[in-house]
């Protein structure tokens, strides 16, 4: 399903009446927007295991409501320990504004000990259950999302797989310019396509029952949301999976985590959709 510019005004309009206060004016968002972009810092900064690096940054809603929903986020950066979880605060700050509690998780990358496959993976599904047993926070048990970035966002679709089965239900998960084949994605010859293999431990015909591990299977409850001038995921990632997916017309890779971006605004009117 394409979200063309026109949707995406009226979406804007829907989310203004809905009293999100927002501003879409940003397309095709440049890296050094995003890390000059606004933001707040979390409410708690939280670990889910013994290494530094396996914490979480917890930011409440904001206005507070009984019962928020919970978004569980996973940021991106080719999987690599050169970028860390701080780039994705404009995001997740304007998430809690917008009145959902967030949890956004750090985890080991390549380049960290005990980071690349299997271990990324592992931290992040950790994470992403040590936020589900936090029900101490008050967040809405039956509207809980797993949102990811880029290689966040393919782990994002790992551990929605991971739990499809389990005993944690009513989750939703958003890939955000998603890697949904690491077979095909690396590939590619874009800096970030060329990190598949170091991630990985080897590429697809030294390690194919790893590729076939760490591709995501399940999408009966998930949305795919893609820019179509994106050029570090291509759009097919989105495009072949059998996922609702959603095209921003002329966004680029790191709009979505602008806040004033048509981007953040489809982000968030699939999350509003959810909560109507």
């Amino acid at each position: 399903m394409d979200l063309n510019g026109l949707r995406i005004a009226a979406v804007v309009l829907g989310l203004l009446s809905a009293g999100f206060a927002i501003s879409a004016e940003k397309i095709n968002v440049p890296y050094k927007d995003i890390l000059q972009a606004p933001f707040q810092q979390a409410d708690k900064t939280l670990s889910y295991g013994a290494s530094p690096l396996q914490f979480g940054k917890l930011w409440l809603p904001k206005p507070k409501e009984q019962k928020p929903p919970l978004l569980i986020f996973l940021h991106g950066g080719c999987w690599l320990n050169a970028f860390n979880i701080e780039h994705s605060f404009a995001l997740t700050s304007a998430l809690a504004n917008s009145g959902a509690m967030v949890w956004s998780i750090e985890y080991r990358r390549t380049g960290d000990e005990g980071g690349g496959w299997p271990g990324t993976f592992e931290d992040t599904v950790k994470g992403v259950k040590f936020a589900l047993d936090q029900s101490q926070w008050g967040f809405d048990p039956t509207k809980v999302f797993i949102v990811g970035h880029s290689a966040g966002g393919h782990l994002a679709l790992l551990a929605n797989d991971a739990l499809a089965k389990s005993r944690y239900q009513n989750i939703e998960a958003i890939g955000l310019a998603a890697i949904t084949d690491v077979i095909s994605y690396s590939q590619g010859t874009n800096s970030c396509q060329s990190a598949t293999d170091k991630f990985m431990g080897g590429s697809y015909v030294q390690e194919k029952h790893a590729y076939v591990a760490a591709t995501p299977k399940w999408f009966d409850n998930v949305t795919l949301i893609h820019g179509s001038q994106d050029n570090i995921v291509p759009i097919e990632q989105s495009e072949k999976a059998s996922a609702s997916v959603l095209v921003v017309e002329g966004a680029g890779h790191f709009d979505f985590l602008h806040p004033q971006s048509t981007a953040y605004a489809a982000l968030l009117s699939v999350i509003y959709k959810r909560n109507e």
